[in-house]
C-alpha cells in the first residue's frame, strides 16, 4: 500500500484552514493522518448561546470536522465525502478556553465511512462525543474542488 504524502497533508491543512466556515468558527485543523485528525476551536463570544455556554452547533461542527478529516486520509484520491448522519452527545458546557477535538476513522468502506470524534477541554475533560456517517462520492466534493474554491492551485499527490 502506498504511503500518505506529508506534503499533500500539509497542503490540505493550509487550504482547509482558509475555508470560510472554518474561519468563521475560528477552528483550526492542527493535524491529520491515516485514521486521525485533530481540530481546535478557541471559544469566543460568537460561539455562546443566550445562556453563556457554548452552542451545541459549535460542538457539532467541531466533531463533524474532526471526524471528516480523520476519514479523508484513507479514501482514494479524487473522491469526496459528504456527511449524511451526525450524532452528538453533549457531555459538559464550556464558556471559554480551547476545545480540542480528536477524530478517528472507524470503518472505510466502498461507499460509506464511519468516524468518531471527541471534544475535550485543555485539561482533558470530555465535553462532547459524536459519530459521523459519510458517503463516498465520485466527482462531487473532492479535495480538488476545495482547492479550487479556496483559491489554492497546487495539490501534491495524496500517496507516494
Amino acid at each position: 500500500m502506498a504511503a500518505l504524502n506529508p506534503a499533500h497533508v500539509q497542503a490540505v491543512i493550509r487550504a482547509i484552514n482558509e475555508g470560510p466556515y472554518i474561519k468563521h468558527l475560528a477552528m483550526v485543523i492542527k493535524e491529520m493522518g491515516v485514521g486521525s485528525a485533530t481540530v481546535e476551536l478557541t471559544v469566543g463570544h460568537a460561539h455562546l448561546n443566550p445562556f453563556g455556554g457554548i452552542h451545541g452547533g459549535a460542538y457539532a461542527s467541531l466533531i463533524d470536522t474532526a471526524a471528516y478529516w480523520a476519514a479523508y486520509c484513507e479514501i482514494d484520491p479524487g473522491v469526496g465525502l459528504i456527511s449524511i448522519d451526525l450524532k452528538i452527545d453533549y457531555l459538559a458546557p464550556l464558556s471559554s478556553g480551547i476545545i480540542i477535538s480528536r477524530g478517528r476513522s472507524i470503518k472505510i468502506g466502498k461507499s460509506m465511512c464511519l468516524a468518531e470524534a471527541a471534544a475535550m477541554d485543555q485539561d482533558g475533560k470530555w465535553l462532547a462525543h459524536g459519530t459521523s456517517k459519510m458517503m463516498i462520492t465520485r466527482g462531487l466534493q473532492s479535495i480538488e474542488d476545495a482547492f479550487r474554491f479556496t483559491g489554492f492551485a497546487a495539490l501534491p499527490p495524496k500517496f507516494i
